[in-house]
């Protein structure tokens, strides 16, 4: 490297810039950028298209083998719940359908108080199903995307372990 000094008042002196370039030049060393690129093994997309067909199924592909029965225990409940109550509810249906009569055109007011009770029942564990169905997408699209994540105990923080501060603070009076 030339020299490049400047006169300035008589004195010999480095810009700024050029005493970096002087001083720093062979003691950075360079990392492989290659070497640390970052490559997904599992596709979130692909995960929530196969939890979309069946549900479970994108928690088999993250291999979160674990998290396949709970889906299927919780969403079999519920698959349960609402035939049940839709038996029930047509059951009450046909009841208070068959008290109307032309004395009573209101029918057993018991009947279709039970028969409401039944819909809304079927209706409510229609939507937890669906909850279920949707959480289990989100899971399966988020566990993807961590597949992948390093949780070992060898990771560190930059500047917590070195004798280096990492913020210094002076306050003159």
């Amino acid at each position: 490297m030339a020299q490049s000094f400047k006169k300035s008042d008589g004195l010999n002196s480095f810009n700024s810039f050029e005493a970096k370039e002087f001083f720093l030049k062979d003691s950075i060393v360079k990392k492989d950028t290659a070497a640390y690129t970052f490559k997904m093994t599992r596709t979130p997309m692909k995960a929530v298209m196969y939890s979309a067909i069946l549900p479970g199924l994108g928690q088999f592909y993250n291999k979160s083998y674990w998290k396949i029965p709970i889906i299927g225990v919780i969403g079999g409940y519920f698959v349960y719940e609402i035939v049940k109550n839709n038996n029930s509810y047509l059951d009450y249906k046909i009841s208070y359908a068959n008290s109307q009569s032309p004395i009573s055109p209101g029918g057993d007011s018991r009947l279709k108080l039970l028969r409401d009770f039944y819909r809304d029942q079927r209706d409510q564990f229609y939507l937890y199903a669906a909850m279920v169905y949707l959480i289990n997408i989100v899971d399966a699209y988020v566990d993807a995307h961590l597949f992948d994540f390093d949780v070992s105990d060898k990771i560190q923080i930059g500047g917590l372990k070195s004798s280096n501060k990492l913020l210094n603070l002076k306050i003159n009076l």
